[in-house]
Protein backbone atom coordinates (compact mmCIF):
# COMPACT_ATOMS: atom_id res chain seq x y z
CA UNK A 1 0.00 0.00 0.00
CA UNK A 2 1.48 3.16 -0.70
CA UNK A 3 2.14 6.02 1.02
CA UNK A 4 -0.98 8.32 -0.31
CA UNK A 5 -3.40 5.54 -0.44
CA UNK A 6 -2.67 4.54 3.40
CA UNK A 7 -3.50 8.48 4.14
CA UNK A 8 -6.84 8.05 2.02
CA UNK A 9 -7.72 5.35 3.91
CA UNK A 10 -7.48 6.79 7.23
CA UNK A 11 -8.83 9.69 6.09
CA UNK A 12 -12.01 7.17 5.46
CA UNK A 13 -11.87 5.55 8.37
CA UNK A 14 -12.23 9.10 10.00
CA UNK A 15 -15.46 10.17 8.40
CA UNK A 16 -16.82 7.12 8.65
CA UNK A 17 -17.03 6.62 12.81
CA UNK A 18 -17.66 10.42 12.49
CA UNK A 19 -20.74 9.23 10.32
CA UNK A 20 -21.65 6.67 12.82
CA UNK A 21 -21.60 9.56 15.19
CA UNK A 22 -18.13 8.56 17.59
CA UNK A 23 -16.65 11.95 19.01
CA UNK A 24 -14.62 13.79 16.24
CA UNK A 25 -11.42 13.47 18.88
CA UNK A 26 -11.82 9.42 19.43
CA UNK A 27 -12.53 9.15 15.24
CA UNK A 28 -9.10 10.84 14.74
CA UNK A 29 -7.52 8.89 17.52
CA UNK A 30 -8.99 5.62 16.47
CA UNK A 31 -8.12 6.27 12.80
CA UNK A 32 -4.34 7.91 13.72
CA UNK A 33 -3.92 4.73 15.92
CA UNK A 34 -4.87 2.04 13.29
CA UNK A 35 -2.17 4.15 11.10
CA UNK A 36 0.43 4.50 13.52
CA UNK A 37 -0.24 0.68 14.07
CA UNK A 38 0.69 -0.32 10.37
CA UNK A 39 3.47 0.91 10.06
CA UNK A 40 5.39 0.91 13.38
CA UNK A 41 3.83 -1.91 15.41
CA UNK A 42 3.30 -1.96 19.04
CA UNK A 43 6.28 -1.10 21.05
CA UNK A 44 6.66 2.08 18.98
CA UNK A 45 3.18 2.76 19.52
CA UNK A 46 2.83 2.53 23.01
CA UNK A 47 6.38 4.31 23.74
CA UNK A 48 4.47 7.28 22.21
CA UNK A 49 1.91 6.99 23.95
CA UNK A 50 3.99 7.73 27.08
CA UNK A 51 4.80 11.30 26.10
CA UNK A 52 2.09 12.36 23.88
CA UNK A 53 -0.38 13.93 26.61
CA UNK A 54 2.45 15.66 28.48
CA UNK A 55 4.02 16.82 24.92
CA UNK A 56 1.06 18.45 23.99
CA UNK A 57 -0.37 19.52 27.35
CA UNK A 58 2.84 21.14 28.92
CA UNK A 59 2.44 24.01 26.66
CA UNK A 60 2.20 27.27 28.26
CA UNK A 61 0.22 29.00 24.95
CA UNK A 62 -2.03 26.53 25.47
CA UNK A 63 -3.56 28.24 29.17
CA UNK A 64 -5.10 31.05 26.56
CA UNK A 65 -7.44 29.14 25.54
CA UNK A 66 -9.85 28.32 28.90
CA UNK A 67 -8.42 31.88 29.76
CA UNK A 68 -10.19 33.37 27.37
CA UNK A 69 -13.14 30.83 27.02
CA UNK A 70 -13.49 31.88 30.98
CA UNK A 71 -13.76 35.36 30.12
CA UNK A 72 -16.52 34.77 27.98
CA UNK A 73 -18.18 32.93 30.27
CA UNK A 74 -18.47 35.69 32.97
CA UNK A 75 -19.56 37.72 30.37
CA UNK A 76 -22.51 35.44 29.27
CA UNK A 77 -23.80 35.03 33.02
CA UNK A 78 -23.11 38.26 34.27
CA UNK A 79 -25.78 39.86 31.98
CA UNK A 80 -22.79 41.82 29.62
CA UNK A 81 -24.57 40.05 26.14
CA UNK A 82 -28.07 42.31 26.91
CA UNK A 83 -26.18 45.48 27.68
CA UNK A 84 -24.19 45.26 24.32
CA UNK A 85 -27.48 44.36 22.42
CA UNK A 86 -29.21 47.31 24.19
CA UNK A 87 -26.66 49.80 23.41
CA UNK A 88 -26.56 48.70 19.52
CA UNK A 89 -29.92 48.71 19.41
CA UNK A 90 -29.89 52.40 20.71
CA UNK A 91 -27.59 53.75 17.79
CA UNK A 92 -28.98 51.71 15.24
CA UNK A 93 -32.54 51.04 15.79
CA UNK A 94 -34.29 54.19 13.52
CA UNK A 95 -32.44 52.25 10.37
CA UNK A 96 -34.46 49.97 8.58
CA UNK A 97 -33.25 46.65 9.62
CA UNK A 98 -31.52 48.47 12.50
CA UNK A 99 -31.51 45.57 15.31
CA UNK A 100 -30.20 43.10 12.74
CA UNK A 101 -27.53 45.40 12.41
CA UNK A 102 -27.45 46.17 16.11
CA UNK A 103 -27.19 42.63 17.01
CA UNK A 104 -24.39 42.08 14.41
CA UNK A 105 -22.65 44.67 16.32
CA UNK A 106 -23.72 43.07 19.94
CA UNK A 107 -22.19 39.97 18.47
CA UNK A 108 -18.97 41.43 17.00
CA UNK A 109 -18.40 43.20 20.37
CA UNK A 110 -19.37 39.98 22.47
CA UNK A 111 -16.79 38.16 20.35
CA UNK A 112 -13.89 40.42 21.75
CA UNK A 113 -14.24 39.05 25.01
CA UNK A 114 -15.44 35.74 24.21
CA UNK A 115 -13.14 33.84 21.25
CA UNK A 116 -15.83 31.41 20.62
CA UNK A 117 -18.59 31.25 17.37
CA UNK A 118 -20.91 28.96 19.02
CA UNK A 119 -20.78 31.10 22.46
CA UNK A 120 -21.17 33.82 20.72
CA UNK A 121 -24.00 32.92 18.71
CA UNK A 122 -25.95 31.39 21.22
CA UNK A 123 -25.63 33.91 23.67
CA UNK A 124 -26.58 36.79 21.98
CA UNK A 125 -29.38 35.16 20.23
CA UNK A 126 -31.04 34.42 23.86
CA UNK A 127 -31.23 38.41 23.99
CA UNK A 128 -31.48 39.16 20.62
CA UNK A 129 -34.06 37.06 19.35
CA UNK A 130 -37.15 37.68 21.41
CA UNK A 131 -36.74 40.81 20.82
CA UNK A 132 -36.60 41.00 17.40
CA UNK A 133 -39.51 38.89 16.71
CA UNK A 134 -41.22 41.32 18.77
CA UNK A 135 -40.40 44.02 16.61
CA UNK A 136 -41.46 42.12 13.53
CA UNK A 137 -38.29 40.88 12.22
CA UNK A 138 -39.56 37.52 9.97
CA UNK A 139 -37.58 34.29 11.18
CA UNK A 140 -35.42 33.82 8.24
CA UNK A 141 -33.84 37.38 8.78
CA UNK A 142 -33.68 36.81 12.10
CA UNK A 143 -31.75 33.71 12.69
CA UNK A 144 -29.94 34.36 9.09
CA UNK A 145 -28.53 36.84 10.96
CA UNK A 146 -27.85 35.86 14.34
CA UNK A 147 -25.98 32.93 12.97
CA UNK A 148 -23.76 34.92 10.62
CA UNK A 149 -23.25 37.46 13.47
CA UNK A 150 -22.15 34.53 15.58
CA UNK A 151 -18.76 33.78 13.24
CA UNK A 152 -17.58 37.23 14.54
CA UNK A 153 -16.74 35.54 17.58
CA UNK A 154 -13.47 33.86 16.22
CA UNK A 155 -13.13 36.38 13.37
CA UNK A 156 -12.08 39.46 16.14
CA UNK A 157 -10.05 38.40 18.77
CA UNK A 158 -9.46 36.92 21.34
CA UNK A 159 -10.38 33.84 18.62
CA UNK A 160 -9.91 30.04 20.22
CA UNK A 161 -9.27 29.37 16.54
CA UNK A 162 -6.38 31.58 16.18
CA UNK A 163 -4.52 30.48 19.23
CA UNK A 164 -4.41 26.99 18.17
CA UNK A 165 -2.69 28.02 14.72
CA UNK A 166 -0.71 30.06 16.42
CA UNK A 167 0.30 26.99 18.49
CA UNK A 168 0.69 25.09 15.10
CA UNK A 169 2.34 26.78 13.24
CA UNK A 170 5.01 28.29 16.03
CA UNK A 171 3.39 32.27 15.03
CA UNK A 172 3.26 35.30 17.54
CA UNK A 173 -0.51 35.30 18.76
CA UNK A 174 0.00 38.60 19.64
CA UNK A 175 0.45 39.23 15.90
CA UNK A 176 -2.20 36.75 14.61
CA UNK A 177 -4.89 38.14 16.63
CA UNK A 178 -3.47 42.01 15.17
CA UNK A 179 -3.99 40.70 11.80
CA UNK A 180 -7.49 39.59 12.58
CA UNK A 181 -8.93 42.76 13.51
CA UNK A 182 -9.20 44.86 10.25
CA UNK A 183 -10.73 42.04 8.60
CA UNK A 184 -13.23 41.24 11.44
CA UNK A 185 -14.28 45.29 11.25
CA UNK A 186 -14.84 44.50 7.46
CA UNK A 187 -16.52 41.41 8.25
CA UNK A 188 -19.22 43.41 10.39
CA UNK A 189 -19.30 46.48 8.38
CA UNK A 190 -20.13 43.81 5.40
CA UNK A 191 -22.62 42.18 7.65
CA UNK A 192 -24.61 45.53 7.96
CA UNK A 193 -24.41 46.23 4.69
CA UNK A 194 -25.78 43.12 3.63
CA UNK A 195 -28.61 43.32 5.67
CA UNK A 196 -29.34 47.15 4.20
CA UNK A 197 -29.64 46.13 1.03
CA UNK A 198 -31.25 42.87 1.75
CA UNK A 199 -34.24 44.79 3.72
CA UNK A 200 -34.75 46.68 0.66
CA UNK A 201 -34.67 44.27 -1.83
CA UNK A 202 -37.00 41.69 -0.33
CA UNK A 203 -39.08 43.57 1.47
CA UNK A 204 -41.31 42.26 4.76
CA UNK A 205 -38.50 41.01 6.20
CA UNK A 206 -37.86 44.13 8.89
CA UNK A 207 -40.20 46.98 9.91
CA UNK A 208 -39.70 50.50 8.64
CA UNK A 209 -37.77 51.52 11.72
CA UNK A 210 -38.06 51.55 15.57
CA UNK A 211 -38.19 54.46 17.91
CA UNK A 212 -35.36 54.92 20.60
CA UNK A 213 -35.38 56.85 23.60
CA UNK A 214 -32.62 59.51 24.04
CA UNK A 215 -32.45 57.99 28.31
CA UNK A 216 -32.26 54.74 27.41
CA UNK A 217 -29.26 55.12 24.81
CA UNK A 218 -27.38 56.85 27.31
CA UNK A 219 -28.07 54.28 30.11
CA UNK A 220 -26.76 51.52 27.91
CA UNK A 221 -23.74 53.98 26.98
CA UNK A 222 -23.28 53.29 30.83
CA UNK A 223 -23.48 50.07 31.37
CA UNK A 224 -21.36 49.28 28.24
CA UNK A 225 -18.36 51.81 29.27
CA UNK A 226 -16.53 48.27 31.46
CA UNK A 227 -16.65 46.25 28.63
CA UNK A 228 -15.06 48.60 26.24
CA UNK A 229 -12.34 49.51 29.70
CA UNK A 230 -11.45 45.52 29.32
CA UNK A 231 -11.28 45.96 25.64
CA UNK A 232 -8.49 48.22 25.37
CA UNK A 233 -6.79 46.99 28.77
CA UNK A 234 -6.35 43.71 27.29
CA UNK A 235 -5.42 43.85 23.49
CA UNK A 236 -4.13 47.61 24.55
CA UNK A 237 -1.42 45.76 26.55
CA UNK A 238 -1.18 42.82 24.40
CA UNK A 239 -0.46 44.97 21.19
CA UNK A 240 1.87 46.93 23.16
CA UNK A 241 3.97 44.62 24.57
CA UNK A 242 2.94 44.97 28.39
CA UNK A 243 2.10 41.56 28.46
CA UNK A 244 1.61 38.30 26.94
CA UNK A 245 -1.50 37.08 25.50
CA UNK A 246 -1.99 34.59 28.24
CA UNK A 247 -1.42 37.31 30.66
CA UNK A 248 -3.86 39.51 28.72
CA UNK A 249 -6.34 36.51 29.07
CA UNK A 250 -6.17 36.51 32.66
CA UNK A 251 -6.86 39.95 33.38
CA UNK A 252 -9.38 39.96 31.00
CA UNK A 253 -11.10 37.42 32.87
CA UNK A 254 -10.48 38.73 36.11
CA UNK A 255 -12.20 42.15 35.18
CA UNK A 256 -14.84 40.40 33.12
CA UNK A 257 -15.53 38.63 36.94
CA UNK A 258 -15.37 42.16 38.74
CA UNK A 259 -17.61 43.60 35.91
CA UNK A 260 -20.45 40.64 35.99
CA UNK A 261 -20.06 40.75 40.05
CA UNK A 262 -20.54 44.94 40.16
CA UNK A 263 -24.03 44.36 37.99
CA UNK A 264 -25.56 41.81 40.61
CA UNK A 265 -26.09 39.34 37.92
CA UNK A 266 -22.94 36.72 38.83
CA UNK A 267 -24.64 34.43 41.43
CA UNK A 268 -22.74 32.05 42.77
CA UNK A 269 -24.76 29.12 41.11
CA UNK A 270 -24.03 31.33 37.30
CA UNK A 271 -20.21 30.99 38.97
CA UNK A 272 -20.10 27.55 39.25
CA UNK A 273 -21.34 27.28 35.82
CA UNK A 274 -19.02 29.69 34.35
CA UNK A 275 -16.34 27.48 35.27
CA UNK A 276 -17.92 24.21 34.21
CA UNK A 277 -18.56 24.91 31.06
CA UNK A 278 -15.42 26.37 30.48
CA UNK A 279 -13.96 23.12 31.95
CA UNK A 280 -16.23 21.20 29.56
CA UNK A 281 -15.23 23.16 26.02
CA UNK A 282 -11.45 22.97 27.42
CA UNK A 283 -11.83 19.57 27.79
CA UNK A 284 -13.68 19.14 24.39
CA UNK A 285 -10.61 20.88 22.60
CA UNK A 286 -7.59 19.50 24.60
CA UNK A 287 -9.35 15.64 23.53
CA UNK A 288 -9.49 16.94 19.98
CA UNK A 289 -5.98 18.02 19.92
CA UNK A 290 -4.91 14.39 21.41
CA UNK A 291 -6.42 12.97 18.64
CA UNK A 292 -5.37 15.31 16.10
CA UNK A 293 -1.83 14.69 17.24
CA UNK A 294 -2.07 11.01 16.71
CA UNK A 295 -3.53 11.25 13.41
CA UNK A 296 -1.08 13.51 12.17
CA UNK A 297 1.46 11.82 13.69
CA UNK A 298 0.15 8.82 11.64
CA UNK A 299 0.07 10.95 8.78
CA UNK A 300 3.72 11.86 9.23
CA UNK A 301 5.16 8.28 8.87
CA UNK A 302 3.45 7.51 5.64
CA UNK A 303 5.02 10.73 3.76
CA UNK A 304 1.98 11.16 2.96
CA UNK A 305 2.42 15.37 3.32
CA UNK A 306 6.32 15.73 1.65
CA UNK A 307 4.59 13.60 -1.03
CA UNK A 308 1.65 15.54 -2.29
CA UNK A 309 3.10 19.08 -1.82
CA UNK A 310 5.78 17.63 -3.95
CA UNK A 311 3.06 16.74 -6.20
CA UNK A 312 1.32 20.13 -6.25
CA UNK A 313 4.82 21.41 -7.01
CA UNK A 314 5.30 19.20 -9.89
CA UNK A 315 1.92 20.74 -11.50
CA UNK A 316 3.46 24.04 -11.95
CA UNK A 317 0.53 25.99 -11.08
CA UNK A 318 0.68 29.54 -9.91
CA UNK A 319 1.26 29.80 -6.17
CA UNK A 320 -2.02 31.71 -5.56
CA UNK A 321 -3.88 29.36 -7.69
CA UNK A 322 -2.88 26.58 -4.63
CA UNK A 323 -3.98 28.68 -2.50
CA UNK A 324 -7.13 29.30 -3.66
CA UNK A 325 -7.42 25.12 -4.17
CA UNK A 326 -7.17 25.07 -0.45
CA UNK A 327 -9.47 27.77 0.74
CA UNK A 328 -12.19 25.49 -1.64
CA UNK A 329 -11.14 22.65 0.02
CA UNK A 330 -11.73 24.41 3.60
CA UNK A 331 -14.70 24.79 2.33
CA UNK A 332 -15.74 22.22 1.00
CA UNK A 333 -14.48 20.24 4.55
CA UNK A 334 -16.58 23.08 6.81
CA UNK A 335 -19.36 21.51 5.10
CA UNK A 336 -19.05 18.03 7.30
CA UNK A 337 -16.53 19.19 10.08
CA UNK A 338 -15.99 21.59 12.63
CA UNK A 339 -13.58 24.47 12.58
CA UNK A 340 -11.27 23.41 15.80
CA UNK A 341 -11.16 20.00 13.89
CA UNK A 342 -10.09 21.61 10.58
CA UNK A 343 -7.11 23.38 11.80
CA UNK A 344 -5.61 20.87 13.87
CA UNK A 345 -6.19 18.31 11.26
CA UNK A 346 -5.48 20.02 7.53
CA UNK A 347 -2.67 22.77 8.54
CA UNK A 348 0.13 20.32 9.31
CA UNK A 349 -0.31 19.29 5.96
CA UNK A 350 -1.17 22.48 4.25
CA UNK A 351 0.88 25.16 6.25
CA UNK A 352 4.77 23.58 4.86
CA UNK A 353 3.15 23.02 1.24
CA UNK A 354 2.37 27.38 1.63
CA UNK A 355 5.94 28.08 2.89
CA UNK A 356 7.38 26.66 0.23
CA UNK A 357 5.29 28.57 -2.45
CA UNK A 358 6.78 31.99 -3.54
CA UNK A 359 4.30 34.66 -3.07
CA UNK A 360 6.32 37.47 -2.53
CA UNK A 361 5.95 37.95 1.27
CA UNK A 362 8.58 37.36 3.77
CA UNK A 363 8.13 33.62 5.97
CA UNK A 364 6.62 34.95 9.03
CA UNK A 365 4.08 37.48 7.07
CA UNK A 366 3.29 34.33 4.65
CA UNK A 367 2.28 32.58 8.04
CA UNK A 368 0.39 35.51 9.04
CA UNK A 369 -1.85 35.92 6.21
CA UNK A 370 -2.41 31.99 5.42
CA UNK A 371 -3.67 31.96 8.98
CA UNK A 372 -6.30 34.87 8.51
CA UNK A 373 -7.10 33.41 5.13
CA UNK A 374 -7.87 29.50 6.67
CA UNK A 375 -10.10 31.94 9.25
CA UNK A 376 -12.71 33.43 6.82
CA UNK A 377 -12.73 30.20 5.46
CA UNK A 378 -13.81 28.18 8.52
CA UNK A 379 -16.07 30.96 9.35
CA UNK A 380 -18.06 30.45 6.02
CA UNK A 381 -18.35 26.43 6.58
CA UNK A 382 -20.00 27.45 10.19
CA UNK A 383 -23.22 29.17 8.17
CA UNK A 384 -22.62 27.47 4.79
CA UNK A 385 -25.42 24.35 3.95
CA UNK A 386 -25.54 21.43 4.32
CA UNK A 387 -24.41 21.70 7.46
CA UNK A 388 -23.71 25.50 9.04
CA UNK A 389 -23.00 24.34 12.66
CA UNK A 390 -24.24 28.12 13.35
CA UNK A 391 -27.08 27.65 11.73
CA UNK A 392 -28.28 24.45 13.40
CA UNK A 393 -28.19 26.50 16.84
CA UNK A 394 -30.16 29.69 16.14
CA UNK A 395 -32.68 27.62 14.42
CA UNK A 396 -32.93 25.50 17.07
CA UNK A 397 -33.63 28.16 19.24
CA UNK A 398 -36.30 29.52 17.13
CA UNK A 399 -38.61 26.29 16.31
CA UNK A 400 -41.29 28.56 14.20
CA UNK A 401 -39.11 29.33 11.94
CA UNK A 402 -38.12 25.90 8.99
CA UNK A 403 -34.29 25.42 8.39
CA UNK A 404 -34.70 25.97 4.90
CA UNK A 405 -35.86 29.40 5.95
CA UNK A 406 -32.78 30.14 7.77
CA UNK A 407 -30.72 28.95 5.27
CA UNK A 408 -32.23 31.16 2.53
CA UNK A 409 -31.65 33.70 4.75
CA UNK A 410 -27.44 33.07 4.98
CA UNK A 411 -27.05 33.86 1.47
CA UNK A 412 -26.83 37.62 1.68
CA UNK A 413 -24.16 36.72 4.51
CA UNK A 414 -22.36 34.36 2.32
CA UNK A 415 -21.94 36.54 -0.47
CA UNK A 416 -20.15 39.17 1.72
CA UNK A 417 -17.77 36.88 3.05
CA UNK A 418 -16.94 35.62 -0.60
CA UNK A 419 -15.82 39.15 -1.26
CA UNK A 420 -14.18 39.68 2.10
CA UNK A 421 -12.02 37.10 1.25
CA UNK A 422 -11.26 37.78 -1.99
CA UNK A 423 -9.98 41.00 -0.61
CA UNK A 424 -8.08 39.90 1.72
CA UNK A 425 -6.50 36.95 -0.72
CA UNK A 426 -5.31 39.54 -3.30
CA UNK A 427 -4.34 42.01 -0.99
CA UNK A 428 -2.29 40.77 2.08
CA UNK A 429 -1.68 44.43 3.07
CA UNK A 430 -5.33 44.69 4.58
CA UNK A 431 -4.18 41.92 7.15
CA UNK A 432 -0.65 42.65 7.68
CA UNK A 433 -1.33 46.83 7.93
CA UNK A 434 -1.14 46.43 11.69
CA UNK A 435 1.31 43.81 12.00
CA UNK A 436 3.44 45.64 10.53
CA UNK A 437 3.10 48.67 12.55
CA UNK A 438 3.84 46.39 15.61
CA UNK A 439 7.28 45.39 14.23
Amino acid sequence: MTALTLAAVLFTVMLVLMALRVPIAASMFLAGTLGYLMQAGWLPWSNYMKSLAYARFSVYDLSVIPLFLLMGQFATHGGLSRSLFSFASGLFGRLRGGMAMAAVLACAAFGAVCGSSIATAATIASVALPEMRRHGYSGRLTTATLAAGGTLGILIPPSVVLVIYAILTEQNIAKLFAAAFIPGLIAAGGYMIAIAIYVRLVPGHAPEHDTVERDALLKSLREVSPIIVIFLIVFGGIYGGKFTPTEGAAIGAAATFITAVSKGELTWKKFAASFYSTAESSGMIFMIFLGADMLNSALALTQAPNQLAEAVGGLGLPPLAVVIAILVFYVILGCVMDELSMILLTIPIFFPMVMGLDLGLPAEEKAIWFGILVLMVVEIGLIAPPVGLNVYVINGMDRDTPIAESYRGVVPFLISDCIRTLLLLFFPAISLYLVRMMG
